[in-house]
């Protein structure tokens, strides 16, 4: 995308971090593409490469995308390798040793500034925005409106109005109607970090329930507390059933019980089942994450190899776990009757997972762009996934931190899962799945800042920086998202989870290694056949023809 040359004034705090702003004479090299030329510059967020002659901006790379910086000196000159959170690679070639070394200790110093408030988000203004606009996308009152429409049994709560009942939370959560915020305040204590159940969806078609909590602190002596008994209790009327999909193995959870943690016991809670499965995340997650960008980047690889290497990385393995458990808890709601709760540990990693793909998989609501927008801020954004801690670095970190995991990677992928099998009932493509990733990773937008909303009301991330949907949804940018081959589908969507339904998302795993010319070539061709004859299509569909349609998949810059 191309912008105006405009060089931001670096604060204090910045320009003492920038050793070296402006270096001449520097040649770029990107795979696929054609070396450039031109100055280097580098600023508070960004680094700017603009080639010669004519000063045309060729690289407008924010810092913050950068994982992993390395440099190669040789004689009177350099290298540094630019390894990016969305999976890009750059090489600089910089004359001069002592310039390239300020360089890269630049953009070090400048990609691990970990100040919310000194990031990005905070200095972007785009014209076309105002502040605040774009922040109000799902309250949890429109959401409760919705449930309220259909059934009496649930309520809203304001318990956690100043997030001391539970840090992660939002203000606003649902509840069961027939329980106090006495008893929710006290259920609260008992849950790891104060996660109590609470409402995430609402099943219309027979009115079963999905909640989500965090595991219950039992502890070595069965500890026991009559609130979160209570609650859970009231959600099910006599004689019925409910599960908890719990998603540690069976092993695990009974290890947590030894440091605090624990699982419901059935004699306390005789109406719920409960039922593992394991789904890994933290470190097991980051390094199959990146054991797999490592074999998507070896050159010519023979096919054993290359099969060998997907295999190991278990990627797909974790995909497949993941669709199944969401499949589980879809079907307990939708084929059994029964009311469902879901959580692992803290319940801010596989439990939203597992609760937003059951919702895409139940709900066409979630499916429409505007929906699944709403079901990112309510399921991942307000329920507090820690996006600053778990998206700190991406596949080609070398720092070993303890927080990152690609979570939020995981369940895109799944949603790509989704769409690949059932191409007309998502009305977003891939195209949204790429935009997330990256913004989740590194963004001009304040949406994915923080771990939560408390954190997020503490550093004013509203008041003070532009929602990502505020951008996303002006026309302009809207129908480079839009499936133009979409149809409202009001049934359930069963995916396959057979391994061999399971496929590497080449379209992000491949996006910047794989030469893309033929593929937009094709999706151009594609986009003439379906503007020419649109009379094989659904009708809802064919209404999309009188848009724009999407631009050819990101295969390179451009």
């Amino acid at each position: 995308m191309r912008h105006r040359r405009v060089l931001e004034a670096a604060p204090m705090e910045f320009s003492e971090l920038i050793k070296t702003a402006t270096v001449e004479d520097v040649l770029l090299w990107r795979p696929g593409l054609p070396a450039v030329r031109g100055t280097l510059c580098i600023t508070s967020h960004h680094l700017l490469l603009s080639s010669r002659p004519g000063g045309e901006l060729e690289l407008w790379l924010l810092i913050r995308n950068v994982d992993a910086v390395e440099k190669r000196v040789s004689g009177s000159s350099g290298t540094i390798t630019l390894r990016c959170k969305d999976l890009k690679v750059l090489q600089l070639e910089i004359p001069g040793m002592e310039e390239c070394l300020n360089i890269a200790s630049s953009i070090e110093a400048l990609s691990s500034v970990d100040s919310v408030m000194m990031m990005y988000p905070f200095f972007h203004r785009p014209p076309s925005l105002r502040l605040q606009q774009g922040w109000h996308l799902c309250p949890p009152e429109r959401h409760f409106q919705r449930v309220a429409a259909q059934t009496s049994q649930w309520r809203l709560s304001t318990v956690n109005s100043d997030f001391s009942a539970c840090p992660s939370y939002p203000a606003a959560v649902i509840v069961p109607a027939a329980v106090g915020d006495d008893t929710v305040a006290r259920a609260a204590r008992f849950r790891q970090g104060g996660r109590f159940p609470v409402l995430s969806y609402f099943h219309p078609r027979n009115g079963t329930a999905l909640l989500r909590s965090s595991q219950p602190l039992t502890g070595p002596n069965r500890r026991r507390s009559r609130e979160d008994e209570q609650l859970l209790g009231t959600i099910l009327d006599q004689g019925e059933r409910g599960f908890v999909i719990d998603t540690r193995s069976a092993q695990a959870a009974k290890q947590a019980r030894m440091s605090g943690g624990g699982t419901e016991p059935k004699a306390s809670y005789p109406q719920w089942r409960r039922l593992h499965r394991a789904l890994e995340r933290g470190r097991a997650l980051q390094d199959s994450f990146g054991r797999l960008v490592e074999a998507c980047s070896e050159p010519a690889p023979s096919t054993e190899r290359w099969l060998g290497r997907l295999d190991s990385s278990r990627w797909l393995s974790h995909v497949k776990a993941a669709l199944s458990t969401a499949c589980l808890a879809a079907q307990c709601l939708d084929r059994e009757g029964c009311t469902v709760l879901v959580h692992g540990a803290e319940g801010t990693d596989t439990t939203l997972l597992v609760t937003a793909l059951a919702q895409l998989i139940l709900d066409p609501g979630c499916r429409t762009l505007e929906g699944f927008q709403e079901l990112l801020e309510r399921e991942w954004i307000q329920a507090g996934h820690p996006f600053q801690l778990r998206c700190a670095r991406s596949a080609s970190s070398h720092a070993r931190g303890k927080q990152e995991a690609p979570v939020f990677l995981l369940f895109l992928d799944c949603v790509w899962q989704l769409s690949r099998q059932f191409p007309l009932s998502l009305e977003f493509g891939e195209q949204l799945l790429l935009t997330l990733f990256d913004n989740a990773y590194a963004s001009a937008y304040g949406t994915f800042l923080c771990n939560n909303e408390k954190e997020r009301s503490l550093c004013k991330v509203k008041e003070s920086t532009h929602s990502l949907w505020a951008w996303l949804n002006q026309p302009e940018e809207k129908h480079k998202y839009l499936n133009p081959l979409y149809s409202h589908n009001p049934l359930v969507i069963w995916p396959s989870v057979e391994p061999q339904s399971i496929q590497l998302w080449q379209g992000f795993f491949l996006r910047w290694i794989r030469p893309s010319q033929h593929l937009d070539e094709a999706w151009l061709e594609m986009r003439r056949l379906v503007q020419g004859d649109s009379s094989w299509l659904p009708e809802s569909a064919g209404k999309r023809l009188s848009q724009p349609l999407p631009e050819p998949p990101a295969g390179t810059e451009r």
